[in-house]
């Protein structure tokens, strides 16, 4: 009795409190702490606690939502103030030094880019020559306007593109083949497959860009090798993403989809037709969005968690590429597939899909060995290549750095081996055993890639041109194996 009089007494207390004061305080346990409460209004300091956590959470999902965008204003900018090339004039990668700032490059084949700004310049004419050479003209977005060369509507036999900004007339000339981008800013690459590098080369000199209104006497394309450059194009991990990502979604008219995308930066700095000045607390959580941000995309990359990735059972082979031509799936955007791609790539064509017998180019990566664990450059991996491997054209194994997504660099001066490496050593079978490690294994042959110990690593395998025993799986890659 004397308990339930006490528990009546203290409730009667509790009662004249809230009379008296009016007020009814509550202290609510969530993820980002302690969150005071005064008759369920936030108090100044929970409010500015819990609008700190949005922002940050905003950030984090732009930065993987940007990527696209961030890698293609990181290139431009690699063209413009370090190769020294203007909108128009077409950079030429060929060495592993030149490709060395690129995202995961195919180290087999010549790469000539060009930047383009369809409201500044005009409507692009391409000129593609005939010949063994494929690539593609795509958007801000990276999202593939056409295809140029053996897999576009020139099927290798040469063509003429014109390519028109959002909204221009069409001159509705049928010498060309037209088509429209949705951003002003465009990109144009192309890749030489001719076997011979030296072949190669020629045929994608012979590409011609030049604005549709100089026609009548259209000036010599430019071609500007990379030199003995240093540079990159890994998106930023710092404020620097923010302001490339200011920078570049000023030259656009928001699209539809990405709407809420441009309300969710509106409290982070971010805001179209005015300048890029963050307050200091702006850019607070910018930097450290950043930070996560760039593991967010690193962990959508390399453990992607969406479904289909798996190439074949019980094996760490994965599709690397995964994200559809207009980054769309079942009526969902892709962010996720985009996000993944783009931390790792830089472009997509229809050719780049590997969904057509012995078109295009097909793209399979490993992170991990056949016991699971991560890929390290201070050890050593083997990996058997069946025999009659199935392709029309090449396979290309590829060693990459984890962190910049871009070829390792090594004292031996190579980062892949390929069918078509010239002393590439098969087995009596057919087959070809590589080996990949930081010194080259005792009793391997000379199919030896070097890694760098302290260095993460992963690989791609390229098929280019991939034959009916890919498609019905009835040729598979094994494991990557370690060699103790």
């Amino acid at each position: 009795m004397k308990n339930k009089q006490n528990l009546v007494i203290a409730a009667f207390v509790g009662a004249l409190a809230f009379a008296t004061t009016g007020a009814f305080a509550q202290v609510i346990d969530t993820r980002i702490g302690k969150i005071e409460t005064v008759n369920g209004f936030p108090t100044a300091e929970a409010a500015k606690k819990i609008f700190g956590e949005s922002d940050f959470q905003r950030a984090t999902q732009s930065y993987l939502w940007g990527l696209p965008a961030v890698g293609f204003h990181g290139l431009h900018l690699a063209h413009l103030n370090i190769f020294g090339a203007k909108d128009g004039e077409v950079v030429l990668y060929v060495t592993l030094k030149d490709k060395a700032g690129m995202l995961t490059p195919n180290l087999t084949t010549i790469y000539a880019m060009n930047f383009w700004n369809l409201e500044k310049q005009g409507p692009l004419v391409i000129i593609v020559p005939a010949g063994a050479s494929a690539g593609g003209v795509l958007d801000i977005w990276r999202r593939p306007i056409t295809d140029v060369g053996q897999t576009g509507p020139d099927k290798g036999q040469g063509g003429k593109y014109l390519i028109l900004a959002p909204g221009a007339p069409d001159p509705m000339n049928s010498e060309f083949i037209t088509v429209r981008s949705k951003s002003n800013p465009i990109w144009f690459a192309t890749r030489g497959l001719g076997e011979d590098p030296a072949v190669a080369e020629a045929t994608v000199r012979k590409y011609k860009l030049y604005a549709y209104d100089e026609r009548p006497n259209p000036p010599v394309t430019k071609f500007i090798p990379v030199g003995d450059k240093t540079w990159s194009s890994e998106q930023p991990r710092d404020l620097k993403y923010w302001q490339y990502l200011h920078d570049v979604l000023a030259l656009e008219v928001p699209e539809e989809r990405d709407r809420f995308f441009y309300g969710m930066m509106l409290p982070l700095g971010i805001v179209q037709g005015k300048p890029f000045s963050p307050t200091e607390s702006q850019k607070k959580v910018l930097t450290e969005a950043a930070v996560v941000g760039d593991l967010l995309g690193r962990l959508t990359a390399y453990s992607k968690r969406v479904e289909g990735t798996e190439v074949w059972k019980d094996k760490h082979w994965e599709y690397a590429l995964m994200v559809e031509l207009d980054q769309t799936y079942k009526g969902y955007g892709q962010i996720d597939e985009r996000g993944s791609w783009f931390y790792d790539a830089i472009g997509n064509t229809v050719g780049m899909q590997g969904r057509t017998l012995g078109f295009g180019q097909l793209y399979l990566e490993a992170q991990k060995d056949k016991t699971g664990a991560w890929l390290d450059g201070g050890k050593s991996y083997h990996l058997r290549v069946p025999p009659n491997a199935p392709v029309e054209l090449f396979w290309s194994f590829t060693i990459y750095d984890y962190l910049t997504r871009g070829p390792m660099i090594t004292p031996q001066g190579a980062a892949d081996i390929s069918s078509r490496t010239k002393g590439l050593v098969a087995n009596a079978d057919g087959s070809v055993d590589l080996y990949f490690g930081p010194k080259k294994p005792t009793g391997s042959n000379d199919n030896y890639v070097m890694t760098m110990p302290g260095k993460g690593s992963f690989t791609y395998f390229r098929f280019y041109g991939p034959k009916e025993a890919y498609f019905d799986k009835s040729w598979q890659l094994p494991d990557l194996e370690e060699v103790k």
